[in-house]
C-alpha cells in the first residue's frame, strides 16, 4: 500500500496567505465601514457641542452674576443734564438718580434676569433676588415721589407723568409673558425721563421739605428693619413674639398666641435673602446720596449731615466684595464666617442711623 504524497510547501503557503487576506480584508472592511464612522463621529460632534453649549453657559451665568458698582450720582446728573442741555436744579439729582438705578436694572448685563425663561438665566436666583431688592427701593421712592415731594400739599394735584410712571413699576417682577416686566418698566422709565425734562424746564415740581423727605425715610426704615430681621434667622433663633405688643385691646387668629416664635430661613433661600439685601442697600446708597444734595440746605438747618452721612457710611459697608465664592451661613459665633449676619449689622446700624435722622426732621 503506497502512502499519499505530502502536498507541496506551496500549497500549504497559498492557503495561510489566502487565509490571513480574508481575515485583514474583514478587519478592514470593519475599520472603513462608513456608517460606522458617521456614528461615531456624530457622537464626537454632540459631546462637543455640549461641552461647547455648557461652557458658553458657565460664562454667561458668570457674566451676568456680576453685580453692577455703584455710580457717582452727582457726576451721573450732570453727564444726563450736558447730555440733554439742561440745567440742574433742585430735585434733579434725585430724579435722575432713580432714572439711572433703575435704567441700571434693565440694560445691565443679561438685562433683567427675573422674567428670563432660558438658560442661563433660568438657572440663576441670586442676581433675581438682587434686582427684586432694587426693585421695591424704585417703587418706594417713586410712590413717595408721586404722593409727597411733588406735590406742595395733599389737596395739589399729582404730577401727570409721575402718576403714569409709579404703577408701572408696581406691575408683577416676574412675568414674562405679555405685557412683559421688562416692557413695563421700560415704560416707567420713560414717564421718569419725561418728568426730568419738565423739572428742568420748569414745569414740573419738586418740594425739598423736611416733612418730604421725612415721609420716605419712614418708609426706608421699615424696609431695612424687615431686611434685618429676615437676614438674623439665617441661623434660626426663638424670639419673643412681638406682634401685639404694645396694644391690650388687639386680637389675632389664634386662641393662645405663643409666647415665643421660632424663626428660621430654609436652607435653599439663605443666598437668596442675602442678595436681595445687597439690591435692596445698592439702590437706598444711591438715594440717599442723591437726596443729600437736594435736600442739603433741610440737613443743614436740622444740624442733620453728619446723621445722613453716617447712614451712608454704613450702607457702603454693605457693598464690599465678598471674599467668598458662596454665601458662608456659619452658626454665630461659630468657626465659619455668617456673611447674613455681618450684612444685618451694617443694616441695622444704618437703620440706627435713620430713626436719629428722622427724630432731628422733626425736632431738629
Amino acid at each position: 500500500m503506497t502512502e499519499p504524497s505530502p502536498e507541496p510547501p506551496d500549497v500549504h503557503l497559498a492557503a495561510h496567505a489566502s487565509r490571513s487576506a480574508s481575515r485583514l480584508g474583514a478587519s478592514l472592511g470593519r475599520t472603513f465601514n462608513p456608517l460606522e464612522w458617521r456614528r461615531r463621529g456624530a457622537i464626537a460632534g454632540t459631546a462637543s457641542a455640549l461641552v461647547a453649549l455648557v461652557i458658553v453657559i458657565a460664562v454667561l451665568g458668570f457674566w451676568w452674576s456680576l453685580e453692577p458698582d455703584p455710580f457717582g450720582v452727582e457726576q451721573r446728573a450732570q453727564a444726563m443734564a450736558e447730555a440733554n442741555g439742561q440745567e440742574i436744579g433742585t430735585g434733579y439729582v434725585t430724579t435722575a438718580t432713580l432714572i439711572g438705578v433703575t435704567d441700571t436694572l434693565l440694560h445691565k448685563p443679561g438685562g433683567y434676569l427675573d422674567e428670563r425663561r432660558a438658560a442661563p438665566g433660568v438657572l440663576m436666583d441670586n442676581m433675581p433676588a438682587w434686582e427684586f431688592g432694587v426693585v421695591v427701593q424704585v417703587r418706594d421712592l417713586a410712590r413717595v415721589l408721586r404722593n409727597e415731594i411733588s406735590r406742595s400739599q395733599t389737596q395739589s394735584r399729582e404730577d401727570e407723568d409721575l402718576a403714569h410712571a409709579e404703577p408701572q413699576f408696581n406691575f408683577d417682577a416676574n412675568s414674562w409673558l405679555f405685557p412683559s416686566t421688562e416692557g413695563e418698566y421700560e415704560e416707567g422709565l420713560g414717564r421718569l425721563r419725561d418728568y426730568r425734562d419738565r423739572l428742568a424746564a420748569g414745569d414740573a415740581d419738586f418740594y425739598a421739605r423736611a416733612d418730604n423727605l421725612n415721609a420716605w425715610l419712614a418708609v426706608v426704615g421699615q424696609r431695612l428693619g424687615g431686611i434685618a430681621q429676615r437676614l438674623g434667622a439665617s441661623v434660626g433663633e426663638w424670639r419673643v413674639n412681638t406682634d401685639l405688643a404694645g396694644d391690650r385691646a388687639a386680637t389675632q387668629a389664634q386662641q393662645h398666641p405663643a409666647r415665643e416664635v421660632r424663626a428660621q430661613t430654609p436652607w435653599l433661600e439663605i443666598d437668596n435673602e442675602f442678595y436681595h439685601a445687597r439690591g435692596a442697600t445698592w439702590a437706598l446708597l444711591h438715594f440717599l446720596q442723591a437726596t443729600r444734595v437736594d435736600f442739603e440746605s433741610v440737613l443743614a438747618d436740622k444740624n442733620a449731615e453728619a446723621s445722613m452721612a453716617q447712614v451712608i457710611r454704613a450702607l457702603e459697608a454693605t457693598q464690599r466684595p465678598m471674599g467668598s465664592p458662596i454665601v458662608l451661613n456659619g452658626d454665630g459665633f461659630g468657626f465659619f464666617a455668617n456673611h447674613s449676619l455681618v450684612m444685618a449689622s451694617y443694616i441695622s446700624r444704618a437703620n440706627a442711623g435713620i430713626i436719629d435722622l428722622r427724630r432731628l426732621l422733626e425736632q431738629g
